[in-house]
């Protein structure tokens, strides 16, 4: 599992600038104002050397009591509790500040290692920038530049030397593993005990946090299913606290250790970002996806309306994917529900005929050819499956990088209908093929030889312009010089 990295530390020090950094990304809004950035962001490390989720954090302000610095403070201190490292990041500009020492003091109360970083150290000498941050007893302060990159892959290979490689897994499941997820309070307990058919998750009317994820085996209607829970499974008689855990993190995590994630979706509350936010990790992860909306015994027709129009605007990047309305309390739709989770682990894992694939396209092409950029037109020859879980349609062709998101998205439901991909992501990688004239010692074709030695004739003609010119000048000359005489 991907350890989590929380980046900590008091207003514009530059957290949200290291969070881009890390992630090679802009999710994170970046400015030279303090306060900018206040709820959590969680993105995918993509700088350093084993895989990892780092969480940017709002200012922290940990002597405040009340309004939005308090709930900000919240926050960053949640974040830290489910991370598995924590980066506290100090300016190296305006040196060591009392609320620096505030801050370690709480971070050292944590059970999480600490690694201090002193950002915006760029052209500075950087023994002389640390020293007087050894004062926060954290150990070695490392020099960084969030906006520059200078010392930020040492600092996080330093902070990754902590936890294991990746382990690969030796045997596949062959069988859907599914997760449950959703924001806190929309009924993922009650239906994974619907789904279980017995009281093995906590179900309250309450949020809360976890670190644990199980993995569950079971059987239902004969075929074998793994549910990954982020609601707090524990046996009976080990519960003590009725309360839904729950976190992005969790979700974050088991998206990525699932097949399927299911997206449960609360009908008698508003569609939220946090729905969209969740989904969008599904996305990005390629994992196959069904959504249930939960509650939908309890609204009135005319909610029920509204809701499938918050669905289909706010969550539209989802076509792909099977829409159920059930009950969780009352097991409705649950039947339908496993239906489409092996529909969707069966368009994941499927396997396409590379001369099928290639005829769907030259299909597609024929009713449909790519528009052209410039002189050019993208030609694309043939195509062969490149990877599963999601699918991957790799195409081989000519100029294929003028090939526009339009004409992608026309080809990717054309493959989509055409092998009944149902429920998963389906992604197009364009293969370009090289030019062997190019950077090569062979001759060039006939083509370019034909126009050097027409520019070769252009230039002979210019040379024997110019000569002409010249003999009339001297000419002229001559004539001038006689009537002189």
């Amino acid at each position: 599992m991907k350890p989590t990295i929380a980046l900590v530390g008091r207003p514009n020090v530059g957290k949200s600038t290291l969070f881009n950094r890390l992630t090679r990304s802009k999710d994170a809004l970046v400015a030279d104002l303090p306060g900018l950035t206040r709820d959590r962001h969680y993105g995918h490390g993509r700088m350093g050397s084993k895989p990892y989720l780092v969480v940017d954090t709002g200012g922290f302000e940990p002597v405040v009591d009340s309004g939005i610095l308090y709930e900000m403070a919240k926050h960053t201190l949640q974040a830290v509790d489910e991370a598995d490292a924590v980066v506290f990041l100090v300016d190296g500009r305006n040196g060591l500040t009392p609320q620096d020492q505030i801050i370690a003091n709480r971070l050292r109360q944590s059970p999480r290692p600490v690694l201090l970083a002193v950002n915006k150290g760029e052209g500075a000498n950087r023994a002389v920038l640390a020293a007087e941050f050894f004062e926060l007893g954290l150990g070695e302060p490392l020099v960084i530049s969030g906006a520059h990159g200078d010392g930020v892959y040492d600092l996080i290979e330093t902070v990754l030397e902590h936890f294991p490689d990746a382990e690969e897994e030796s045997a596949t499941p062959k069988h859907p593993v599914f997760a449950v997820i959703g924001r806190p309070n929309v009924g993922k307990s009650t239906l994974v005990n619907a789904i279980l058919g017995e009281e093995r998750v906590i179900a309250f009317d309450m949020a809360g946090t976890t670190r644990d994820s199980i993995h569950i085996d079971f059987e239902r209607g004969g075929k074998p299913f793994t549910i990954i829970d982020t609601a707090g499974v524990r046996r009976r008689g080990k519960v003590e606290e009725a309360v839904e855990k729950f976190s992005v993190i969790k979700a974050m995590q088991a998206i990525e250790a699932a097949n399927v994630a299911v997206l449960v979706l609360d009908a008698q509350q508003d569609i939220a970002d946090q729905d969209a936010t969740i989904a969008g990790f599904a996305l990005e992860a390629g994992r196959a996806l069904v959504v249930a909306v939960n509650k939908w015994d309890g609204i009135s027709e005319e909610r029920r309306e509204q809701v499938k129009r918050d669905i289909a605007r706010k969550l539209y990047f989802l076509e792909f994917a099977k829409f159920h309305y059930i009950s969780a309390l009352k097991e409705r739709g649950i039947d339908g529900l496993f239906e489409s989770i092996q529909a969707a682990y069966d368009a994941a894992m499927i396997k396409m005929p590379t001369p099928k694939i290639t005829r769907v396209l030259q299909s597609a092409i024929e009713r449909q050819q790519p528009p052209r950029a410039g002189l050019v037109r993208p030609k694309m020859r043939y195509a062969h499956q490149g990877g599963m879980n999601p699918p991957v349609i790799v195409i081989h062709g000519n100029a294929l990088q003028h090939i526009s998101d339009a004409y992608t998205r026309y080809l990717t439901q054309t493959f989509r209908k055409a092998f009944n991909l149902q429920g998963t992501p389906l992604r197009i990688q364009y293969n370009v093929g090289n030019n062997p004239y190019e950077d090569s010692g062979e001759a060039k074709p006939k083509q370019p030889l034909r126009r050097v030695k027409l520019s070769n004739r252009i230039a002979k003609r210019e040379e024997h312009k110019e000569a002409k010119k010249r003999v009339k000048h001297k000419n002229k000359v001559s004539v001038k010089k006689t009537k002189a005489r």
